[in-house]
């Protein structure tokens, strides 16, 4: 459910694989939606993209005023390795990622719940690996075990944000680095039905807001200066799921992301489906 194969295309092949989701927390419902369009440019190269939307619920305020776009990911994946049958090498691929800016972010005005963005582009970089094993019963155990490292530059920002600024507020926010490692279980219950697991661990780095508030007091003159740190997190996720395939190249998948309170993060549940289309 939440870590990428590491696998390729084959020349000339796509996959199309969107997701619904609704992320839980205590007093908001972040209804979302990302599809992960991927192209085989050659054998070992997989190119696409990933575009992103949302809506939030929120019992706190105003809900968003529509649903809107996120921000946009492109990926480029190369394979290094590919798993044979009684070998112990596993498939092994790099791959790099930009997420773009696309997402609304700031100049909320009295709704922060249209925040769907960073403002921010992002480079992640990842190793991917994947293999094989057969049990005792004949019934294959796939495994995948990824590790990215994700980094930010800097993002204007101006009143209201998703950072916390109000109005008023003029300068820039530094998100943090994410470094991210997931490990996932596949069994195969029949040729059909499959049940799965993921196991994640992301830290996320301190995000710095630095700016002034030239609605303050004194004015535009001489602006407050304004310094936020978010401090670091660390989330921990465990996601079962269940996949069912009608076709070798048609699917659904079924799950559930769960992620407990920890350090800076709050308690999600994130129920999800999604539907996964080779050709």
């Amino acid at each position: 459910m939440l870590a990428p194969s590491a696998a390729t295309l084959p020349r000339g092949h796509f996959l199309i694989e969107p997701y619904l989701y609704d992320v839980i927390a205590a007093h908001s419902h972040g209804f979302g939606s990302l599809t992960y369009v991927n192209y085989g440019l050659a054998d070992r190269v997989t190119v696409g993209l990933i575009p992103t939307a949302g809506f939030n619920k929120v019992s706190n305020g105003p809900s968003s005023s529509r649903v809107g776009l996120g921000d946009l990911t492109l990926q480029a994946q190369y394979r290094l390795t590919k798993f044979h049958a009684g070998s112990w090498i596993p498939t092994t691929s790099v791959a790099v990622q930009e997420t773009l800016p696309t997402g609304k972010y700031d100049r909320l005005g009295e709704r922060l719940s249209d925040g769907l963005g960073s403002g921010a582009y992002t480079t992640t970089v990842a190793l991917y690996s994947q293999t094989y094993f057969w049990l005792p019963n004949g019934r294959i155990l796939r495994m995948r075990f990824n590790v990215s490292q994700g980094f930010s530059n800097t993002a204007h920002v101006e009143d209201a944000s998703v950072y916390g600024t109000e109005a008023g507020f003029r300068g820039h926010a530094k998100p943090g680095g994410s470094f991210l490692v997931d490990a996932s279980w596949e069994y195969s219950l029949t040729r059909r039905w499959v049940m799965a697991l993921d196991a994640a661990y992301r830290h996320n780095g301190n995000t710095t807001v630095t700016g002034y508030d030239i609605l303050g007091a004194n004015g535009a003159r001489n602006p407050a200066s304004i310094r936020m740190d978010s401090g670091s997190s660390e989330v921990f996720a465990l996601a079962p799921a269940i996949e069912y395939s009608w076709k070798p190249n048609l699917g659904v998948l079924i799950g559930t992301r769960v992620i407990p309170a920890a350090h800076n993060t709050h308690a999600t549940v994130t129920p999800a489906v999604a539907i996964n289309f080779v050709r």
